[in-house]
């Protein structure tokens, strides 16, 4: 090969998922058939047979309207709700002589709410639209058929052009990838608009098309591609393209996923393959699952009960109408001669009695209207808008290392954060940082690396054992140049044995070449070379791979260039004791996947040796070991199950050498399995791969520390002092899980382990003999027999103050969420203080969750970082995405999302108290004031015989909620605090009162609309009985109904308001003005109301100006009425904060008596938040003080 061109190799023989220039098997049965029939003429896109398909343009709306659907679709999302249909329902009816006020009184609220809704729809639209536009109108280089290449819209791109596209900028359509600037056809995409991750993908066009890297390449360049239908799966793609007179085969290998960004290369020319919706991005875009919190499905209970409760009153007052209209006219006789029976309308006849009766039903239905809030829905949607910009906006929960603040992605929500039972959480980049660093490593059977993991430091204070201490005695010694090095992200190890070109003189300094060669070599990582400085960075695919390549680097091996066929390397040559350059021919990439837990490489080095380099977990490596490979397995497992106990994430190292038959029939195999055009081509790559990946020889093994987060055991203390349980989630081994949950506080030191797992000698028999349905059988009736005895455990510690910790394995859940033993295993699980999962799959975590939520029927709250989190954060009541190392995708599917677990405690504890607490306060303020001012008009019918006569004005009842009551009630909602975030924070118990719904139960919803009912009864009687009798003006006149009406709607205004100011724990400058200025705003309504024509005021006339306010007894009236009103509730409060305090009016207390740093006091009242049962380490220093009291009296 000397002085000739180099032989390409192909990366179709590098990557597992691509399929390079190859014969195609002559029947493709897919091609063409159902799934798969799209056609595409490559720079042809206006030609007659690409007219004839009629492809959809690349316009892209995500809006939820048009201009033509707006007004529809959202008036039919408006009347989706009961209470409006209800509402229009009564303004029609308010157009017949059936309506008891005028038309426009009654119209104009419902406009007014719904039309309020409708903007609001309208503004989030708007603000997609304008993201909309700026994406279609994006530029991108398009071919225009002369060689030439112009700039278009996005928008404009049809099936068929070619395009091309720059360094950075972000590809328009679903492209298929023809060439790059590279020779080789490589290029480098970033999908973290896709998937999350921040990793590059390598992609590579056919070596067919690899040469057109001029514009005017293009000039004559025709093919026809046949690919799969649009499909929303981001990671397959099924497709041939004919080029001159042969087919080759398609795969991901070649498409470039609209959205997705090009990096470290100077540009690529594609063929668009799918546009607009019917790009993968696209396909994949859906509404998250819809989720609606408790508070507001229980409040469509509410307003189905307050609708119940209308009709019954309508029912009981048209009985009694009925009654009163039959009796008028007896035996000719008038009864009630004013109203003239004889001569009257259908409404009042009494010949037709039961048709009245019916007609007054009707009439009673639009008059006790006013039983519904028309406002609610609006008025908790502004709250809960405002509620999420304060989350937003909280700078303690602000990450500055990353500059990302707390985000609320649904309003929804809000008030269900106070109310969480359960947190199910992952635990890598979740509880942990997902940051990797090299700490230790075991070769040739020696352990290396004299790091202390926060694991060891947690075991050595549960132990009391002086380690911490020790180790950094013997290492103080160790003051070598290696420790006076900056520190190396992803590398913290320490040994002066193998570190600075040591490891030549260690006994087997053979096999530690070896060893860090394979970590140099045996990854996906592509180094960057910084042009200042000249230190190289990796993007790699993982922590894990970037710490291995990392380490391998400080240790000598550093891996500084990859080709498409090569890998190159500096490293010590243990001969010259010199860094040498070798470059290894990199043949294939066996990736690493979750059912494979392993990924090699095949390489030839520079004496032509064939070497496949793998690493995996120990599970699947052990058993592809040689018999000659397994010298040092013993020693390496013991290692392996030391660095579990410590916490550290360990991966097995194995190696052997290939003759050149076996590579040339294993290639062979390989390449045919990815040429295959279905659906099993990964199972046959898969299949392929491991039949070579075995008889290997063991190198040892390496241990990565993913360190805790901070805070995390102190926000996991605080959350269990707040009565939460907390399970953990994770893909990892028992043994690390374990002892992560050591570190973080979650189990303790005398907290006894139930531990179900099928790793018993028994089992293992039974799987050797390999018969599927026994091993079923046993394996199932082992984890119910395991479930029992742990209930069996706690049923004998009951009343005890031991704490228990369930600790549950992979393939024993399996078994465990089957229908027959779930209800058990669950009843178990809630038994516990702690409960761990371990190698929990994806599907388990989500099945998990959801057997939580719907077994406890109490509120579930999912934490996680990853894309196997996006399940469970779906099926949880709550998801939070945490937005750490492994890209978006948890985030762009959460309800909320946070940088760090430890701001977990301030959202729930804090935001979610607060939110759950002003919702609730809210919503029964809000029925409270609507059933006061509703039963007035109802005590008013039963003393006007039921006649159908409003007490009050129609305006006055039209803007009663729209108006004069609605603000201050959304001024609670966002400003109240019953107690302040730092005591919050300081007495957790106060979370439980969510939990327990205690603030917006049965009992309490009812005594709020009781309240109302007093108040009605109140109002109505002083002002009848005050009013009735004598002379009401100077001139010796007395009250009539217009009068009656504003004295009472004058008192209801007054007591609502002044009950809202009882009610706030919190005042503020706005709380004021609503307040205050509500009952300001009736009066000023009075006087400018009562000043226009009376064709328009009606019985408002002057009512105020000329009758109410010039009589004192109408200012005693109404101060008599408000103290009445409000004696009841203020009685109870007071009696109720003296003697049977709830938990938020002790701590009310201790802020007012300044007790608040007092620490004698703040205990006893805390006391009340620590139980038995409960984790973190304040039960740790609780249950030894509890041992050395029990020492004591054992003593004594």
């Amino acid at each position: 090969m000397a002085g000739g061109r180099r032989k390409k190799l192909l990366f179709s023989k590098i990557d597992s998922f691509s399929c390079g220039k190859a014969s195609l098997r002559d029947d493709l049965p897919q091609i063409g058939g159902p799934g798969f029939s799209r056609v595409v003429f490559c720079n042809d896109p206006e030609g007659y047979e690409a007219s004839t398909f009629n492809y959809g343009d690349n316009y892209v709306r995500t809006t939820k309207y048009t201009l033509a659907t707006f007004f529809p679709k959202s008036l039919f999302e408006q009347f989706r709700r009961v209470a409006n249909i209800y509402f229009l329902i009564v303004a029609c009816l308010s157009f017949t002589p059936l309506s008891p006020y005028s038309a426009v009184s009654s119209v104009t609220p419902l406009v007014v709410v719904i039309g309020a809704s409708m903007v609001k729809e309208a503004i989030e639209d708007w603000k997609r639209k304008k993201q909309d536009i700026e994406v279609n109108n994006r530029k991108v280089k398009v071919h225009r058929g002369d060689g030439s290449f112009d700039n278009t819209e996005w928008k404009n791109l049809r099936v068929g052009d070619i395009v091309k596209v720059e360094k950075d900028d972000f590809f328009p359509a679903d492209l298929l990838l023809l060439s790059s600037n590279d020779e080789d056809a490589i290029c480098y995409v970033e999908t973290m608009n896709l998937d999350g991750e921040t990793n590059l993908k390598l992609k590579q066009a056919l070596e067919v098309t690899s040469g057109l890297q001029e514009e005017v390449s293009f000039h004559d360049f025709k093919a026809v591609i046949q690919c799969e239908d649009p499909n929303a799966n981001l990671y397959t793609f099924v497709g041939t393209m004919k080029f001159g007179e042969q087919q080759y085969p398609l795969s991901p290998q070649q498409l470039l996923l609209r959205d997705s960004k090009l990096r470290n290369t100077d540009y690529i020319y594609g063929a668009v393959v799918f546009t607009g919706h019917d790009t993968k991005v696209m396909q994949n875009s859906m509404e998250p699952p819809s989720k609606r919190s408790k508070i507001e499905r229980k409040m469509d209970r509410l307003v189905y009960f307050l609708f119940s409760m209308v009709v019954l009153v309508s029912l009981v007052g048209s009985i009694f109408f009925g009654i009163a209209t039959r009796d008028d006219l007896e035996k000719g006789r008038m009864k009630r001669w004013y109203l003239r029976p004889d001569d009257t309308t259908i409404f009042f006849d009494p010949k037709r009695a039961p048709i009245s009766a019916i007609l007054h039903f009707l009439t009673a239905l639009m008059l006790y209207s006013y039983f519904i809030p028309i406002s609610l829905y609006v008025c908790i949607e502004i709250v809960k808008v405002m509620q999420t910009i304060f989350i937003n906006q909280d700078l303690h929960m602000y990450y500055e290392e990353a500059d990302q603040p707390a985000r609320a992605r649904t309003s929804n929500l809000n008030e269900e954060l106070g109310q969480v039972d359960t947190i199910l959480s992952d635990k890598t980049g979740t509880l942990t940082c997902n940051s990797m660093e090299f700490v230790k490593c075991s070769i040739a059977g020696t352990a290396y690396g004299r790091g202390i993991t926060e694991v060891e430091r947690a075991m050595a204070k549960r132990k009391g054992s002086p380690l911490v201490d020790e180790e950094v005695h013997d290492e103080s010694h160790v003051e070598d140049s290696a420790d006076e090095k900056p520190t190396v992200k992803g590398f913290n190890f320490k040994d002066e044995r193998i570190m600075n070109g040591k490891w030549i003189y260690e006994p087997h300094s053979d096999v530690i070449q070896k060893f860090l060669r394979l970590m140099a070599i045996c990854h996906t990582a592509i180094p960057e070379m910084d042009d200042k400085s000249g230190s190289i960075s990796y993007e790699a695919e993982s922590p894990d791979e970037a710490a291995f390549v990392i380490a391998a680097r400080e240790l000598g091996f550093e891996f500084y260039l990859r080709t498409q066929n090569s890998i190159s390397l500096h490293e010590l040559d243990p001969v010259s004791k010199q860094q040498v350059e070798r470059t290894f021919k990199l043949l294939n990439i066996l990736e690493f996947d979750s059912t494979r837990k392993r990924m090699s490489v095949i390489v030839r080095n520079e004496e032509g040796q064939l070497l496949l380099l793998c690493k995996g977990a120990d599970s699947v490596m052990f058993e592809r070991l040689a018999k000659n490979g397994r010298k040092f397995k013993v020693q390496t497992e013991v290692h392996i199950n030391e660095y579990a106990e410590a916490g550290l994430r360990t991966l097995v190292l194995a190696y052997r050498e290939l003759s050149e038959e076996e590579y040339r029939e294993f290639n062979k195999e390989f390449t045919e399995a990815k040429t295959l055009v279905s659906a099993d081509r990964d199972a046959r790559v898969d299949e392929v791969a491991e039949k070579i990946e075995k008889d290997l020889i063991l190198l040892g093994a390496t241990a990565v520390e993913d360190k805790l987060q901070h805070g995390v055991p102190e926000c996991i203390d605080k959350l269990a002092q707040a009565g939460i349980k907390l399970w953990v989630l994770t893909g990892d081994k028992m043994e690390t899980a374990i002892n992560i949950g050591y570190a973080c506080s979650l189990l303790r030191q005398g907290m006894t382990q139930i531990i179900i797992n099928l790793e018993t000698s028994e089992i293992k028999a039974l799987e050797k003999e390999g018969d599927k349905s026994a091993i079923s059988k046993a394996l199932e009736a082992s984890v119910v027999h395991q479930i029992a005895e742990g209930k069996a455990q706690l049923t004998a510690s009951s009343g005890d103050s031991d704490a228990f910790a369930l600790i549950v394995d992979g393939k024993s859940l399996v078994y465990a969420l089957e229908d027959n033993v779930k209800n058990e295993f669950l009843d178990l699980a809630l038994g516990c203080a702690s409960v761990i999962c371990c190698r929990s799959s994806p599907k388990q975590k989500a099945l998990v969750t959801r057997l939580v939520k719907v077994g406890t029927g109490k509120t579930t709250l999912a934490i996680g970082d990853g894309a196997n989190d996006v399940g469970m954060l779906q099926e949880a009541d709550i998801g939070v995405g945490i937005s750490g190392v492994e890209g978006m995708q948890a985030v762009m599917s959460s309800d909320f999302a946070i940088a760090q677990f430890q701001y977990l405690e301030r959202l729930l504890l804090v935001h979610g108290h607060w939110c759950y607490r002003r919702i609730s306060s809210m919503i029964c303020y809000f029925f409270y004031k609507n059933i006061m001012f509703g039963f007035t008009i109802f005590l008013f019918e039963a003393y006007a015989s039921f006649s159908g006569q409003p007490a009050y004005n129609d305006w006055y009842m039209s803007l009663y909620n729209v108006l004069f009551t609605s603000l201050p009630v959304i001024a609670l909602g966002v400003f109240d605090q019953d107690v302040s975030a730092r005591l919050c924070l300081k007495f957790p118990l106060l979370y439980q009162e969510g939990v327990q719904n205690v603030l917006f139960s049965w009992l309490r919803i009812l005594s709020w609309m009781f309240n109302g009912v007093c108040g009605a009864i109140i109002i109505f009687f002083f002002c009848t009985n005050a009013l009735e009798v004598q002379a009401f003006r100077k001139g010796g006149e007395v009250v009539g109904l217009e009068v009656l009406g504003a004295t009472m709607y004058t008192c209801v205004v007054w007591v609502v308001n002044c009950q809202m100011a009882l009610s706030v724990s919190y005042f503020t400058l706005i709380q004021h003005i609503f307040i205050w200025g509500g009952i300001f705003l009736w009066y000023l309504f009075l006087l400018v109301y009562g000043a226009m024509s009376p064709t328009i005021s009606t019985t408002a006339y002057r009512v105020f100006i000329e009758a109410c306010a010039p009589t004192p007894s109408f200012w005693l009236v109404t101060l008599t009425v408000v103290i009445s009103s409000l004696v009841p509730y203020f009685t109870f409060s007071a009696i109720q904060m003296r003697f049977f305090p709830m938990y938020h009016g002790m701590i009310q207390w201790i802020r007012k008596d300044g007790q608040a740093e007092d620490p004698e006091y703040c205990d006893m009242v805390r006391q009340r938040s620590i139980r038995s049962t409960t984790v973190g380490f304040t039960a740790r220093v609780e249950a030894k003080a509890r041992d050395l009291r029990e020492d004591r009296r054992h003593r004594t």
